[in-house]
């Protein structure tokens, strides 16, 4: 089931942004069909337009659930960026700073076999392999859009269920407040893992009340398929509201604790990179303003930026997370 979940249905996309209808549809339809059976193969390189071949691994995925989500008819409807875009423009430092280096490095990264390691304050602390993970939840394509730091944006189906469905298969202890994410820090196949930019490895967090919010995605796929190595394969997270630093990729253990976790950009710039990292065009960066962003596609010196909208646009959703607290000190 399609569901598509980004609010700004009056945004205007130029040709160059928007994934080719017919693509999408026959795409759709194929998967479908592949999806019915349990099985999903990589058609990563048949999709691309241009630009290098993203990695994409074969592989299986749960079929979609067909029951239409709560949240399908709360918000608007968004265009996709074409996958070209959103599988070679990325930022994943452990394959290199610049944006297209993952996409041409990545193709190191070792997905199978894959464990994720649940610890911490739960009853239920466990270790499952990546089947053992996916089978937790029905999946759902969730339209969303994601926002960078550095002012670009893009909007991605991406396949995955709720975070909610494992948090509560675990059932945290009371004493919970934070979940704090681990990702893979191998240096064998991550070549700038030991570059002195961040401190290995990646670590992310959220409150639990944030990692219990139904837009909270645990991922597994984006645009049809298994996720390519430099979107985070083979599991990532996905929290619409936040910058995009904020989505651990590759995580390969989550612990539970009763402390706000210390993660990667807070360590390395806590006066840039705040703990809650909400969208929000009133609250700069110290080196640039938040106000407005560049979807991804629509390049050229004369496009118009687009508004940046407060929580990324999902407002009505989450605002009450913070009630009360105030923003331009809780960043």
């Amino acid at each position: 089931m399609l569901i598509r979940l980004s609010p700004d249905a009056a945004s205007t996309d130029l040709p160059s942004d928007i994934t080719p209808k017919h693509a999408y549809l026959n795409r759709r339809a194929l998967l479908q069909q592949s999806l019915g059976l349990g099985l999903l193969t990589g058609m990563g390189a048949a999709w691309s337009q241009t630009g290098p071949t993203p990695t994409v691994v074969p592989g299986k995925l749960p079929a979609l659930a067909s029951k239409r989500s709560a949240l399908e008819n709360a918000l608007a409807v968004d265009v996709p960026t074409a996958y070209t875009y959103a599988s070679t423009y990325n930022n994943y430092y452990e394959f290199g700073t610049d944006k297209s280096e993952p996409a041409r490095n990545a193709h190191t990264l070792k997905t199978k076999p894959w464990t994720l390691e649940i610890e911490g304050l739960v009853k239920k602390p466990m270790r499952l392999g990546l089947e053992e993970v996916m089978k937790l939840g029905a999946m759902e394509e969730r339209i969303y859009r994601m926002r960078c730091v550095e002012g670009w944006s893009m909007v991605i189906p991406w396949i995955g269920f709720s975070l909610s469905t494992l948090v509560k298969h675990v059932e945290p202890l009371g004493s919970a407040k934070f979940i704090e994410f681990v990702t893979l820090a191998d240096p064998k196949t991550m070549p700038n893992v030991g570059s002195r930019v961040l401190d290995w490895p990646y670590i992310e967090g959220l409150r639990m009340d944030e990692a219990m919010h139904p837009l909270t995605l645990l991922t597994f796929g984006m645009y049809g398929e298994i996720l390519p190595n430099q979107n985070g394969a083979p599991i990532r997270l996905n929290v619409p509201w936040k910058y995009g630093f904020k989505n651990a990729k590759s995580i390969v253990k989550i612990r539970f604790t009763d402390k706000q976790p210390a993660t990667a950009w807070n360590k390395a710039a806590a006066n840039e990179y705040g703990f809650y990292s909400n969208v929000n065009p009133n609250v700069d960066h110290p080196r640039w303003s938040q106000a407005t962003e560049r979807r991804i596609g629509e390049d050229g010196l004369f496009n118009k930026k687009r508004k940046t909208l407060m929580f990324n646009g999902y407002e009505a959703q989450v605002a009450s997370l913070y009630s009360g607290m105030d923003l331009s000190k809780n960043f």
